[in-house]
């Protein structure tokens, strides 16, 4: 598990990369675990800026499920759904991590490597990274809190038009759909991905955790109590809103400490 799923830090951005180039990093049950268990563990952490999460190589992000696994992990009702809630228990530990987060795709992002990205704040992938969820081909299906994210990233006509065909398509085509946040060439991918984790680590940290609490909380229909309409203004107590404003008077960059 440990050398599938790899963990380095550079200063507050932590690059979290699935690591089988050898199988273009089909995810494996280890490596669900391992993905799982990291956003856990970095989620607590306060030192953390940015989490890029990216495949080996420049070949592939994920191509899917080791299907070599099924025979053995998912081959009946039980296992798949115990698989299943691995794969619930990882999405979920990535779309609700308070730290922002950065999809570094570089070529084939289909299927459960798709899944991974689209839980990530922002995707970006290179002019020849391809898109899709072929597995109607395999007789599998997706399940609901997969399809939930993806309706809520490209709406339900286009989640379905992507289920129904099971089409691998282009980065252009994915753009267009919503499913990328930016398309740069292959060879930027990488640079213009530390650039973005960079300029989100330069920015509040408490800020960037409050944007992502806000936004995924206007998710859910209920109407705002008055608590949690007044949070915002929370920000104006802090150490780090004190150094933004007075590092903007004088004209210098601000040094945030998350507090």
């Amino acid at each position: 598990m440990a050398d599938e799923v790899l963990i380095e830090r550079e200063g507050g951005i932590v690059t979290l990369t699935l690591n089988r180039p050898e199988r273009l990093n089909a995810l494996t049950w280890a490596m669900w675990q391992g993905v799982r268990d990291a956003f856990a563990a970095l989620d607590g952490e306060d030192d953390v800026r940015c989490i890029v999460l990216r495949g080996a190589g420049e070949k592939a992000f994920a191509p899917g499920a080791d299907i070599a696994e099924f025979a053995e992990l998912r081959s009946n009702f039980e296992q798949a759904r115990a698989y299943g809630r691995l794969m619930h228990e990882t999405m979920r530990g990535i779309a609700e991590c308070r730290h922002p987060t950065v999809a570094m795709i570089h070529g084939i992002c289909v299927g459960g490597g798709l899944e991974l990205a689209m839980l990530c704040d922002i995707r970006i992938c290179g002019e020849g990274s391809r898109f899709g969820v072929p597995i109607n081909r395999l007789g599998v299906t997706m399940g609901y809190p997969e399809i939930a994210a993806l309706i809520g990233l490209v709406g339900r006509q286009t989640a379905l038009e992507i289920l129904l065909e099971g089409r691998v398509f282009g980065a252009a085509e994915a753009k267009e759909k919503g499913l990328v946040s930016r398309v740069v060439a292959d060879a930027a991918v990488a640079a213009e991905a530390y650039a973005t984790a960079g300029r989100i680590a330069a920015g509040a940290p408490l800020v960037n955790r409050w944007h992502k609490k806000f936004a995924r909380r206007l998710k859910d229909p209920r109407p705002l109590d008055p608590a949690e309409f007044d949070e915002p203004y929370e920000t104006f107590d802090t150490e780090d809103f004190r150094q933004g404003y007075r590092s903007f008077l004088r004209k210098e960059a601000p040094s945030f400490r998350g507090r």
